[in-house]
């Protein structure tokens, strides 16, 4: 599922924003500042950004340019200014596309459409579904649902698959409990479930040469799980 993040300081605009996202089938992560999209960033995949640019102690601009030090996802800006310069600074910062406040729901939904097309079409790796994924002697096959691991395959439940695929595909980055359940389960995560904790423990007793000193699927104390 595309999932976007949505970073500004107005809970009212974050959730607004959410809600339109949802109905069109996205999934979406919320930040009330910069330093806090920086940090989901860390934890979370994401496919695209809409971002404010009055927020307090790091604002949109500053978040901006430490985000494309590393990553090249669309960002979409937003900002109660309209003037000329900052729609320049926001772009210069940047930013693909810019829409001044108040706005309608309904453009920055096509607009964010329109940035995913372009970023899928001119970044064809971004929009394509890697079919094997090779992590050290692991070898995912996602088209045939086949793993091996040092030569030997490995029989996998349908859910261990998908989890382990899940992890794959977003290989690098951590993806916490929560995310993982609600992706593979496709129902609401609640704190006290341990399934997934039950599931990645018979997937390491299956890949890991020690499944008690895992090499390919990390913990991650306080925030989840990565390949």
């Amino acid at each position: 599922m595309t999932s976007i993040l949505i970073v500004d300081d107005d809970e009212q605009i974050r959730n607004l924003i959410s809600i339109y996202l949802h109905n069109d089938g996205y999934r979406s992560l919320q930040a009330g500042s910069g330093f806090e999209a920086l940090a989901v960033l860390e934890k979370e995949s994401v496919d695209l950004i809409i971002l404010d640019i009055m927020m307090p102690k790091m604002d949109g601009i500053q978040a901006c340019l430490k985000i494309r030090e590393e990553r090249e996802m669309p960002i979409i800006m937003l900002s109660a200014k309209s003037e000329d310069m900052d729609k320049i600074q926001g772009l210069a910062a940047g930013a693909d596309d810019y829409l001044s406040k108040p706005f309608n729901p309904l453009e920055l939904m096509a607009r964010v459409k329109s940035q995913l097309r372009r970023y899928k079409k001119y970044n064809p790796s971004a929009g394509e579904q890697q079919a094997v994924f090779e992590i050290g002697a692991l070898k995912i096959n996602a088209q045939t649902r086949q793993v091996w691991s040092d030569g030997n395959e490995v029989r996998l439940t349908p859910k261990e698959f998908d989890i382990l695929e899940l992890l794959a595909k977003n290989r690098g980055n951590v993806l916490s409990i929560q995310r993982i359940y609600e992706s593979i389960w496709k129902e609401r995560y609640f704190q006290s479930d341990n399934t997934v904790m039950v599931h990645i423990t018979k997937i390491r007793e299956k890949i890991e040469p020690v499944p008690k000193q895992p090499i390919y699927i990390k913990t991650i104390w306080g925030a989840g799980y990565k390949i």
